[in-house]
């Protein structure tokens, strides 16, 4: 037997071991996950910058298509096409802050990845948890197509298509296709898909689930199938376009991007797309006939096409606008598929909030006010007022409030607030805010960043696998 498929089932059972409980089979899910064919095919890469330090340690992993940076180790696991960013890891002398604790760090952090399986998967951020400050880690979980893991410690958890947990210390778990949970911590918990579930013990909880049938036209999987559905066929559609950008080591400098933006070599960038000042734009995005305003950022795996966006809007790991106009300070969260059409647009008023999550699909001109909040599945006018409130009215919830199938519990206004002060924070740590001289962020400091390629062993028992590899300055 092969050493990838040696290492695949030992993967594959540690984490049905942490599963035995939920009685959750990971094997017909796993099945075909990662072609070995293609384990050959994608060099890895990583990033080299003089603001984070070069610390990586490769051990018995394959890494195909994978991107590193920061402080990472990985250790008997399989990644493929995964983007391992540890640009906003703490450092050493830094003291992280928790409820009334503050905890001195004695190390810089690192992302720690064991007996893990990565497929399409975002990990990023820093860890969140105070009993672990220190190490970020991702231990026997098997994460599947465009999930995302945001600075959220994992042991023993299984993370369907598109599923994303922020923030969350997670242990054996398993978070069903297209679910969103932001919840401190969480334990032996399985969601079912399409749950969106927003929780501060004693401040406020949000949920939302998704109607069944509905969600499966977007997205599904089953143990019979590869996962499908329409997030998969519009990804799938536009998959040729990358190939470029790996085929190529050097590729031509696009010359209209401004002295204060980053646009990284991993993103394709095609014709009448215009890029402004202090914006960013992260590998493995997608930007077509669109306009970036100024301090505008279009994070990993995010899809911009036909769409105008003026400025200071983020635009989070996952999401995709297509067809739309957004004003001002528009933010859009987590694997959101916002799509317009060209006879009938989707415009967004300044300030507005879409959750994540949010699938907004129209034939009609849609128009959301200004300073709204949106949510779940919305396809007319009509499924836009049961999906949506004004941040005006939300905090002045002090109790509970319920409309359609999203019931918030809790004060609405450190809800707002919450997600207020985090919008500000994404936009200040990517320099939206640079002057020339202050607020320098990822859109100044990415121009500083150079990339390396490593392979993988191409015959023999070791094929697909890569060599232990110690990169240091």
């Amino acid at each position: 037997m092969r050493e990838l498929e040696k290492l695949y089932n030992r993967i594959v059972q540690r984490v049905n071991i942490n599963l035995r409980e939920l009685d959750f089979d990971v094997i017909p899910f796993a099945r075909e996950l990662i072609p070995p064919d293609q384990m050959t095919k994608f060099y890895a890469f990583y990033g080299i910058t003089p603001d984070h330090p070069l610390d990586l340690h490769f051990k018995h992993s394959a890494l195909a298509g994978s991107y590193f940076l920061g402080k990472c180790r990985i250790n008997n696991s399989l990644l493929y096409k995964s983007d391992i960013r540890g640009d906003e890891l703490k450092r050493k002398k830094q003291v992280f802050r928790y409820q009334n604790f503050e905890i001195p760090l004695t190390t810089d952090e690192v992302i720690a990845i064991e007996d893990s399986i990565l497929v399409k998967t975002l990990v990023h951020n820093f860890s969140h948890d105070p009993e672990t400050a220190e190490k970020f880690f991702i231990k026997n979980t098997l994460a599947m197509d465009y999930s995302n893991i945001h600075g959220a410690p994992s042991d023993g958890c299984f993370l369907g298509p598109f599923a994303t947990v922020d923030l969350t210390t997670m242990r054996d778990c398993a978070i069903g296709c297209y679910s969103y949970v932001q919840a401190g911590e969480i334990n032996h918990l399985r969601t079912a898909p399409g749950t969106i579930w927003v929780n501060s013990p004693g401040n406020f909880n949000f949920l939302y689930s998704y109607p069944t049938e509905a969600l499966a036209h977007y997205v599904s999987f089953s143990p019979e199938n590869v996962p499908w559905g329409v997030l998969f066929d519009f990804i799938e559609d536009r998959k040729d376009a990358f190939q470029r950008v790996f085929d190529f080591v050097n590729l031509d400098a696009i010359e209209s991007i401004p002295d204060t933006a980053s646009l990284d070599r991993f993103a394709v960038v095609l014709p009448k797309t215009r890029i402004e000042d202090n914006v960013l734009v992260a590998q493995r995005a997608y930007l077509e006939n669109s306009i970036l305003g100024k301090g505008a950022n279009a994070q990993e795996n995010c899809f911009i096409i036909n769409s105008h966006l003026e400025g200071l809007n983020v635009t989070a790991h996952g999401a995709k606008i297509i067809e739309a106009n957004l004003e001002t300070g528009v933010f859009v969260g987590f694997n959101s598929f916002l799509y317009g059409k060209p006879e009938s647009k989707l415009n967004i008023g300044k300030g507005s909030i879409i959750m994540p999550h949010t699938i907004i699909d129209i034939d009609e001109t849609l128009e959301i006010p200004a300073d709204h909040m949106v949510w779940g599945l919305v396809r007319n006018d009509k499924e836009l007022a049961e999906n949506s409130i004004a941040l005006e009215q939300l905090v002045k919830v002090e109790t509970s409030f319920s409309r359609g199938k999203m019931h918030f519990e809790g004060r609405g206004k450190l809800f707002v607030k919450a997600f207020k002060d985090r919008i500000h924070h994404i936009l200040d740590v990517n320099g939206a805010f640079y002057d020339g001289d202050k607020n320098e962020g990822h859109a100044q400091r990415n121009q500083n960043l150079s990339l390396n390629t490593i392979q993988p062993f191409h015959f023999g028992e070791m094929e697909g696998m890569y060599p232990d590899i110690q990169i240091q300055p």
